[in-house]
């Protein structure tokens, strides 16, 4: 019998509609493949690099994409992603992309060119956390969590040396 996978996206919510998510991407078995915390400063290596402008990528490809503050981490990123939808007309002829696509296109170009780079042991986690952000107070709170990221690495739930280290004291 196949695991049922819970549903990661809020259910009859259209994706495509303006606003703004924080999203979280992780890589698989949470592997450091984007580089190192330094004294609270994430140093890239040339798969991190290649992460980083792929998301850039996405706000020049996209007109209607805004980014705004991201972060890449040793495996995982944090960024969030506007959509700017116009009017309310039906945005699937308008050509505007879903989050999921969006995110999807990320990671799909992100990996093909991590690969090419000559990382064949690349890939991201399945899926993406996201959080739809609501109001002001909401979006500048995640920005504040985005840039003091990196700070807070030595006690990161992503960070699986941090979880070892967890897993030693209970």
């Amino acid at each position: 019998m196949l695991k049922q996978r819970k549903p990661n996206r809020l259910r009859n919510y259209d994706y495509s509609q303006g606003g703004y998510y924080f999203v979280t991407i992780c890589t698989q078995g949470r592997i450091e493949f984007f580089g190192t915390i330094q004294d609270g400063v994430i140093v890239l290596n040339e798969n991190g690099v290649i992460a980083e402008k792929q998301w850039m990528w996405l706000g020049k490809q996209y007109s209607y994409v805004v980014l705004d503050s991201y972060t890449v981490m040793p495996n995982h990123f944090h960024g969030i992603i506007g959509i700017n939808a116009g009017n309310g007309r039906d945005r699937s002829l308008q050509g505007i992309k879903s989050l999921s696509e969006l995110v999807g296109a990320f990671k799909t170009t992100s990996s093909k060119l991590i690969r090419i780079s000559g990382d064949r042991h690349f890939r991201w986690q399945k899926s993406f956390y996201d959080h739809i952000i609501r109001d002001e107070s909401s979006l500048n709170r995640i920005r504040e969590y985005i840039i003091n990221n990196p700070k807070q690495w030595n006690t990161d739930v992503e960070n699986t040396k941090f979880m070892g280290s967890l897993s030693n004291l209970i």
